[in-house]
């Protein structure tokens, strides 16, 4: 193993459904451990099968939501599940299309 891969494994990190829940891509714990238990999510080109699979700031996450798919790069470990404004502080959305508000996209 090497150091940097040695540093990794000992970076901060939080399971993958309390992340979800706390920065508000999930509505509630259960949902979120159901959406990784379901196996219909990414962490990092890796398909997650297991609430407790640990993110670390930096790891990219892509799931299934509605009618599209997201693409979320972890910024920051939450500590709780704040308010929706300290959530978003916490990810950065990806997400091909998703340059213009809803509010501000046309009809085409």
């Amino acid at each position: 193993m090497t150091l940097a891969a040695a540093s990794l494994a000992h970076a901060p990190a939080l399971r993958i459904d309390k992340f979800l829940w706390f920065v508000r891509l999930a509505n509630s714990r259960s949902n979120a451990q159901a959406m990784a238990e379901r196996g219909i999510m990414r962490l990092n080109g890796r398909r997650v099968e297991r609430a407790h699979s640990p993110v670390r700031i930096g790891d990219l996450i892509t799931l299934a939501q509605e009618n599209r798919v997201r693409v979320v790069r972890v910024l920051a470990l939450p500590h709780r599940r704040g308010p929706a404004q300290e959530a978003q502080g916490c990810y950065e959305d990806l997400t091909l299309g998703n340059t213009m508000p809803p509010d501000r996209a046309g009809p085409y």
